[in-house]
């Protein structure tokens, strides 16, 4: 049986983001692959009203699902997106970050969190392939946080991330198409996705730039001074996107990098071990609040106060 291989992107018709996914996918069947493609322009999705509901009914052993499962488009895509070998995403830089219609539909991602539903028995652990293609106008000094963007949201379905690229400079409709090295790394792409998907999911691994990124785990660019986390454990710096903990170490050559500690992948968030253990916490952050019968009677008599405060708007 033939891989499935989807593309998903957020970005004009017929420009550099769509144009880009394209050129990945053709790779992709060209090696046998059935392929399908949609642009999230297409369809309605609406944003996450922060109900809980799904998280909720988790934290309790059930599969709840989202709220607005019937009200827009969301659910019909993640029945055929969750159904694929891999998927390849792409958008568009706006400050700094993918553009507000790609991240809307991904963090609607939580009620269909594979590693929470996993954990409580709902569904069976099911290995898929991802890769991300980021375009923008300028350097990455401007699109500084899209792959990071891009790739946090894509942990919540289990996507192996094995390759992703920025195109740069490239601000105008389908511009990229002058561009023939840009069109060879989104083939590259293609054929990345194509050899993990070949490879047996325990042995895949980073098949983009070998030194990419400040995070040898998720190759992302993007690290934080550690902080406490629930249950107090803590790193001197953190990977921002997978979570993993270390330090930063100087090089013999007098450059820095950054180093996992021992147990510094212990809540990789890109492992369902890893998000499960967040499960763990939401179960008892929230489990917390509503198990307390006083704390939603506090919560209501002191929200009166607020509920009465208005504020001039616009005219």
């Amino acid at each position: 049986m033939a891989f499935k291989v989807m593309g998903v992107t957020a970005g004009r018709k017929d420009s550099n983001s769509e144009i880009l996914l394209k050129e990945a996918l053709m790779v992709c069947q060209e090696q046998g692959a059935e392929v399908s493609l949609i642009n999230l322009r297409d369809y309605n999705i609406l944003d996450c009203t922060g109900c809980t509901a799904c998280t909720i009914g988790m934290s309790m052993g059930k599969n709840t699902g989202c709220s607005l499962k019937n009200a827009d488009d969301k659910d019909r895509i993640m029945q055929v997106l969750l159904d694929q070998d891999a998927v390849i995403f792409s958008a568009p830089t706006y400050e700094l970050m993918p553009s507000s219609l790609f991240l809307k539909f991904m963090h609607r991602n939580l009620a269909y969190e594979t590693a929470f539903l996993t954990k409580i028995g709902a569904i069976q652990h099911r290995d898929r392939v991802g890769a991300l293609i980021a375009v923008g106008g300028s350097t990455r000094s401007w699109q500084s946080m899209a792959l990071e963007c891009m790739q946090i949201t894509t942990v919540t379905s289990s996507f192996k991330i094995v390759d992703m690229y920025m195109a740069t400079m490239v601000p105008a409709p389908a511009q990229v198409l002058l561009h023939d090295e840009k069109l060879a790394r989104a083939r590259e792409i293609g054929s990345n996705v194509m050899k993990a998907l070949n490879t047996q999911p325990a042995d895949r691994k980073w098949l983009g730039e070998p030194e990419a990124g400040w995070c040898p785990n998720c190759h992302s660019n993007c690290l934080c001074l550690g902080e406490p986390q629930w249950r107090g454990l803590q790193y001197p710096i953190e990977c921002a996107v997978c979570g993993a903990g270390g330090d930063l170490e100087k090089t013999p050559d007098g450059k820095w990098k950054f180093v996992i500690a021992a147990n510094g992948l212990e809540r990789d968030r890109t492992t369902e071990e890893g998000r499960g253990v967040h499960c763990d916490e939401i179960a008892d952050t929230q489990g917390g609040f509503f198990m307390d019968p006083e704390k939603p009677k506090i919560v209501a008599q002191k929200l009166e106060k607020y509920k009465k405060i208005t504020f001039k708007g616009l005219e």
